[in-house]
């Protein structure tokens, strides 16, 4: 069945299929590059105005913290920790993360029997401020690089807010 003429076939049809497969190659590298004779004189047909030439408009100052804070409400932030419940237990026990229970005031890493990562057990002296939770809420592995947290964050600063002055009131 494998005899010599029916090897030379086979070897045959890889080459040809080869040679059809770099000419075609060839070919379309030749119709690519050929588009339109652009040269280092070419002009630009028109320009797009993008604004960049213009001074940057005034940006409203965000609110500070005090300010945010003291507008909180916490039954709003009871909703919010919806988003937290899936890692977070409320009851004394922890859970994939540390019980929040009293969190606001505690100090850093201090859940006993809770496996902190490196960065949280550096911050063990500090405590959990409602600053710190706030800035920490908003961007977890930005404020504790090395975190265990996944959780991206709390991108409005309204949510944040609410959900600390919420676990303010959880004992």
């Amino acid at each position: 069945m494998f005899d010599t003429m029916t090897m030379t076939k086979v070897l045959g049809a890889v080459c040809g299929s080869l040679l059809v497969f770099l000419l075609g190659g060839w070919a379309a590298s030749a119709l690519y590059s050929t588009g339109g004779g652009h040269g280092d004189d070419h002009a630009q047909a028109y320009v797009i105005d993008t604004g960049a030439s213009e001074a940057p408009a005034e940006t409203a100052e965000a609110p500070d913290f005090e300010a945010i804070f003291a507008a909180a409400d916490a039954g709003a932030g009871e909703s919010v920790f919806a988003k937290c419940r899936a890692c977070h237990k409320l009851d004394g026990a922890d859970g994939v993360g540390p019980h929040l229970n009293g969190i606001v005031d505690k100090a850093k890493a201090a859940s006993a029997g809770y496996a902190y990562s490196d960065t949280l057990l550096g911050m063990a002296g500090e405590t959990w401020t409602p600053e710190n939770l706030y800035a920490f809420l908003q961007n977890p592995r930005g404020y504790a690089p090395g975190t265990k947290m996944a959780f991206a964050g709390l991108p409005r600063s309204d949510e944040r807010a609410n959900l600390i002055a919420y676990l303010a009131t959880v004992n």
